[in-house]
């Protein structure tokens, strides 16, 4: 090895593992259980934590690129965001291969945590604009956590910047949507209906708006495939049971399958 170049000598220097914190990493997995899928299981979620980790750091560096203009660097921004979400779907595949049987071994130490107590997967989802002040109450019991998700819901959403945005390239935009962060979903509004149309119709002419439009597309896209893996995911493997958290389960996760982050951009398409 040392004849390539290669250092083997690390008493006093910073290794692979030392800048990973490998050994925290590595060691922050401990089944309640015997049984093998558990380790499985944890690995999981703890590493769509991780790359929800990522996410979330490129959503909110996307949003200040949008505030300052400076839209070149939010697409490459967003671009990576739909591909981490490339990530966490392909998670639910690796994840599939556990079975019901698998799973009854060890669900019962799960006590009442979900994945839908997830405090990074609320930032996300708060982020994006689907905001519900209801989905507080889950995390009412940690101050760090409702400090956090209270000051996303201060800031505009991602949406909301895109649109404060178009305000500024002289496009008429409900003030209320572009200067006041939303405690709400958005829903359909007509004077952004009337701007995609507009875009989308002369592509040409509003070329940077329009590429916006399609990264937000993009994103959403899959976005909803996360949804419907974990669907799909949690109907193979506990079919219609209760979730651990309290949900309906799948009645629930197929509810939230009919959210729609950005309702102008998907209804537009009809009337192109």
């Amino acid at each position: 090895m040392s004849d390539h170049g290669a250092e083997t000598d690390f008493s006093d220097k910073m290794s692979y593992g030392d800048y990973l914190g490998l050994d925290k990493l590595l060691n922050a997995q401990r089944p309640l259980s015997d049984a093998p899928d558990e380790l499985l299981f944890i690995i999981q979620h703890q590493t769509s934590e991780l790359w929800m980790k990522l996410l979330l750091s490129e959503l909110n560096s996307a949003r200040k690129a949008i505030a300052a203009d400076r839209l070149a660097e939010a697409f490459k921004m967003l671009a990576r965001v739909s591909r981490i979400m490339e990530q966490l779907n392909s998670a639910w595949d690796v994840l599939r291969t556990m079975t019901p049987s698998d799973y009854t071994t060890f669900r019962d130490r799960l006590g009442r945590s979900s994945g839908f107590q997830s405090l990074q997967y609320r930032l996300i989802e708060f982020a994006l604009g689907n905001r519900n002040t209801a989905m507080l109450k889950p995390h009412a019991h940690d101050e760090m956590a409702l400090g956090l998700l209270n000051a996303e819901l201060g800031r505009l959403s991602l949406y909301q910047e895109v649109l404060a945005y178009a305000g500024r390239q002289g496009w008429d935009m409900p003030e209320a949507l572009t200067t006041t962060p939303s405690r709400a979903p958005h829903r359909d509004d007509p004077a952004v209906m009337a701007l995609w149309t507009q875009i989308y119709r002369d592509t040409t002419a509003h070329w940077t708006l329009y590429e916006l439009a399609e990264k937000l597309v993009d994103l959403e896209d899959f976005f909803r495939r996360w949804r419907f893996n974990h669907v799909t995911t949690v109907e193979r493997v506990i079919g219609f049971k209760r979730g651990t958290g309290g949900t309906g389960g799948v009645d629930y996760l197929k509810m939230m399958l009919a959210v729609e982050l950005f309702p102008e951009l998907w209804h537009v398409r009809t009337d192109l």
